[in-house]
Parts: C-alpha cells; structure tokens; sequence
C-alpha cells in the first residue's frame, strides 16, 4: 500500500512545470498586448522616423533626414520651448501643493475620507475633455475669473487669448490635478515612525523644524517617484493643449506642446515619417531627463540605510 500512494504521488518538479505553464497561459493575453499593441508599433515608428512617409504613399527611406530638419525647424524648437516651461514650472509647484495638502489631512480631521476622495477627483478628471472645456470657459473673456475679478474693481482679459498667459493656465490646470501625488504622499506619511516627532518635540523643536528635518528627508523615496511619475507625464501632455487652442497650439505657438506638434505633423500634415522621428525624439529626452534624475537623487534621497 504504501508503495502505491508512493508512486502515485505527485513529483515537485512536474508540479512547478504545470504552474509554470499555467502561468504562461494566464500571461499570453498580455504578450499579445506588449506585442501588437506596442512593440509592433514601436518598431514600425522607428523605421518610419527614417523615411518619407505621407500615409497614402510608400516610405521611401531618407536616412538622418527627419532629424536634420528639425534643426531648421523654428516650431520644433517653439514646441520643445513651451513643453520644457510647462514641465519644469508644473510639476514643482503640483508636488509642493501635494504634499502641503497631505501633511494638512495627516493631521487626523474629521472626515478625512470625504476630504481624500474630493481632493483626488481632479486627478482622475483633469486631462478629460469635459474639464478642459469647462477650464476653457472658466479662463474665457466673460469666464469667472473675470467675473470675480470685476467684482472687486478690476478688468479681465481673456486669459486663453494672450500668449503671455495662455500656457499659465494649463500649468494652473496640471497644478490643479495634485490629487494622486496627493494620496501618495499621504501614504508615505503613515509610515513615518511617531517616537521622531516625539523625540523633536521634546527637543523644542517647532513644527516647521520637524517639517523640514524629519518628514521632508524621510518622505524624500516618495517625493522621488512622485517626481519621476509627474515629469514623465507632463512631458505627454496633450489633450489640455488641443481642446484649448483648438488643436492650433496658439495663441502665437504659445500653447504649442511637443506632442500637439507631432500630433499636427502626423495627423494634419501626413508627414508622418517626420511625425515619428519627433516622437523618437521626446522619448529619448525623456529617458535622459529620467536618468538624469535617478544620478540626482544619490545626493538627495535618504532611504533609510544610508
């Protein structure tokens, strides 16, 4: 009997063979994904950013082309302008709004559920086409802005219409949309050890003290993939910039992002060779800027070990 249940016992190895390929199956619908849905097409940029390629036609290779052109080319360098204010003006002045909020909801208020869940609304609303247009007419020549601003005495302008404006309202909509760092701050709060503010407090130090020396460098791993998620996601920015300027990027180019211009080239113009080669272009300054942010952060981010 007992040689029986011995030989028919299962063996470990063929056991992690089935889940092994039970995981595989499960995976599949995924690699389909990877591969049709980005891969494929990933490559087939890649080619096209070294032709000639107008869609109706064939692609007729060019070589380094695309690439030249865009050196001579003064609304690449508008677009590449006016997406590197938007970023870097953006992103900074979103995660300090965040975190700001977050340390205020730590605080323990009544009802921190409802406060969390209004704050991260915009966030998932921000980059819709209905906010959009409701931004649109928030900022407009008879919006409420300036409805409020004649209120006290004083005349508006249409803020969408004026270059020197028009790009500080969409910074003002990204600012708006903090509610996801938000949260994330507000979860890496929840891990900072009490006995630190304790041990401050019996220090004399005051809250700006603690904010400063305790929670800004133990929050600073959050602060960093707050940081990398935002600035990769500032650099795509698209749909704010279409609906406000009606796909023109005006006033004057002044709302012109880079990916409404790859967007215009490809897709209006049919140059869709040069198209690809400028979002080859973003991508590689993406991962540089990326990378560059990982060398930083040796000098600035404290994870606890060092």
């Amino acid at each position: 009997m007992a040689s029986l249940l011995k030989r028919r016992a299962p063996c470990p190895g063929s056991v992690e063979r089935r889940r092994g390929r039970a995981a595989y199956v499960f995976l599949i619908p995924w690699l389909l994904g990877l591969g049709l849905v980005t891969a494929v097409p990933l490559g087939a940029s890649l080619y096209l950013a070294f032709t000639d390629y107008n869609i109706l036609g064939t692609p007729s290779f060019t070589g380094l082309d695309n690439f030249e052109r865009m050196i001579g080319d003064e609304r690449f360098w508008a677009a590449s302008s006016v997406t590197a204010r938007y970023v870097f003006i953006s992103v900074p002045l979103q995660l300090m709004f965040a975190l700001l909020l977050a340390v205020m909801l730590d605080r323990g208020l009544r009802g921190l559920p409802f406060y969390r869940g209004a704050f991260y609304l915009p966030s998932l609303l921000g980059a819709s086409v209905a906010i959009v247009i409701l931004w649109r007419e928030i900022f407009g020549h008879n919006g409420l802005v300036n409805d409020v601003l004649a209120f006290v005495g004083i005349e508006g302008q249409s803020w969408l219409q004026n270059p020197s404006t028009a790009l500080s309202t969409l910074i003002v909509l990204n600012v708006w949309t903090f509610g996801s760092p938000m949260v994330i701050f507000l979860a890496g709060l929840r891990q900072i050890p009490e006995e630190y503010y304790e041990a401050a407090k019996v220090d004399g130090a005051s809250r700006i003290q603690q904010f400063w020396h305790i929670t800004v460098p133990m929050l600073t791993p959050i602060i960093f993939f707050n940081l990398i998620l935002q600035t990769i996601g500032s650099f795509q920015t698209f749909t704010q910039a279409h609906v406000i300027s009606g796909g023109t990027g005006g006033p004057v180019d002044s709302t012109l992002f880079y990916t409404l211009y790859v967007y215009q080239q490809g897709f209006r113009a049919f140059d869709m060779g040069y198209a690809s080669a400028l979002a080859w272009v973003l991508l590689l300054v993406i991962g540089a800027v990326t990378a560059l942010h990982f060398i930083l952060s040796k000098f600035w981010v404290f994870y606890g070990d060092d």
